[in-house]
């Protein structure tokens, strides 16, 4: 593509449906040379006229926009409990997606195997595989998204070789690999309820805890990727092992993974939950599981969100008096407990960030949390999409 032909694309996609005047003014190029330049992009079914613009008098001026089906972009986001696969077109929309909630995620060779199957086939059946540009995979922990490396999970390939090789490999369409934390804090920023701050911290309260840093309207991920790894700071003087090895971190006590453990303790020791049976059976307790428990006024899974909220509320208030954000956006399956963990985490953020810094802080629930994982692994499939072009 012509780096000329970039721009515009780029200024539509930004901006929506244009009138060559608009175009012009804002490349700071004349109307005849955007004219051209239009025209050939039409030509080679990258940009499409969206009929005219209202106009008082005299012609009405053709509207020009992206053309929808010109790309496509996947997005995987792996959860703990469950794969999503989204596609996205040109423009944005999400045209496709698919959920896959019986599962539960292993770090090992089978289920690898299974993942890139089920997106391929995923691809295979979307048709519009000759159009797919890049798909866009999250993964947990630490990444190196500008080198295709994972170092959490999925190691055990290869070392020598990038993650996102080896899936490019097994799924036949170029491939990229992004922390999962990062890839939907660029989903709120693109269309989430981030798209009106230039400055915010996203916070995934999931299985994990992380947080993603939106500076300057742009995603930060630190010098090798790694930036946003707060459930690993040592806070407590305990002897919970985290899964990186080290005791003390913040997921040990604070993540679903922590509350998933604290649950089963309490349980055992002669509380009760409507999640007792399950706990004493050694089924499978899921995040979702305490969530909606939570939402049904266990009194014990209530207690649980409860406290871990003002205790992430603590945590986020010292990431505020150190970046001083605009907003911040509270994700991941925890935050979908409604009022039961959101609140606590307000009264912590009120009791310990400087009341200069929170007063001037929006702090809101994600829209959409089970979905801006896939979204903003489309969105960044499309953005190194249109590095490449």
């Amino acid at each position: 593509m012509k780096p000329i032909h970039k721009e515009i694309l780029q200024f539509l996609l930004r901006s929506g449906d244009e009138m060559i005047p608009n175009i012009s003014s804002a490349l700071d190029s004349s109307i005849p040379t955007v004219t051209k330049y239009i025209k050939e992009m039409m030509d080679e079914g990258l940009v499409i006229s969206h009929g005219t613009a209202d106009a008082s008098r005299g012609r009405k001026p053709i509207l020009y926009g992206a053309n929808p089906g010109a790309a496509y972009f996947v997005g995987v986001d792996i959860r703990r409990f469950s794969l999503n696969i989204g596609l996205m077109n040109l423009t944005g929309e999400i045209v496709d997606e698919k959920s896959y909630d019986e599962m539960l995620f292993e770090n090992s060779p089978s289920f690898f195997e299974w993942m890139c199957s089920t997106i391929k086939k995923f691809i295979a059946e979307s048709g519009h595989k000759d159009k797919i540009a890049y798909t866009n995979v999250n993964i947990s922990g630490r990444v190196d998204s500008d080198k295709g490396f994972s170092y959490s999970i999925f190691n055990f390939e290869d070392n020598d070789r990038p993650l996102a090789k080896i899936i490019e490999e097994n799924i036949g369409v170029k491939t990229i690999i992004n922390n999962d934390t990062r890839s939907m804090a660029y989903g709120e920023l693109m269309a989430g309820c981030g798209k009106d701050f230039t400055d915010f911290i996203f916070v995934n309260a999931s299985w994990g805890l992380g947080v993603g840093l939106i500076l300057n309207g742009q995603l930060y991920s630190g010098k090798n990727g790694y930036a946003g790894e707060v459930g690993h700071t040592n806070i407590y003087d305990n002897e919970v092992i985290c899964h990186c090895g080290k005791k003390g971190c913040l997921e040990t006590e604070v993540s679903g993974a922590a509350l998933n453990r604290k649950l089963t303790e309490r349980v055992k020791e002669g509380e009760s939950s409507i999640l007792s049976e399950k706990v004493q059976r050694g089924e499978t307790i899921t995040t979702y599981d305490i969530v909606r428990a939570a939402n049904e006024e266990d009194t014990l899974c209530l207690d649980l969100m409860e406290k871990m909220g003002g205790e992430l509320g603590r945590q986020i208030a010292n990431l505020m008096n150190i970046f001083n954000p605009e907003a911040i956006i509270i994700g991941g399956s925890l935050s979908l407990a409604n009022d039961y963990f959101l609140y606590p985490i307000l009264q912590g953020i009120r009791k310990y960030s400087l009341k200069l810094i929170n007063q001037n802080v929006t702090v809101k629930r994600s829209e959409d949390p089970e979905r801006v994982g896939v979204i903003g692994a489309c969105m960044l499939a499309r953005r190194q999409a249109m590095i490449e072009f």
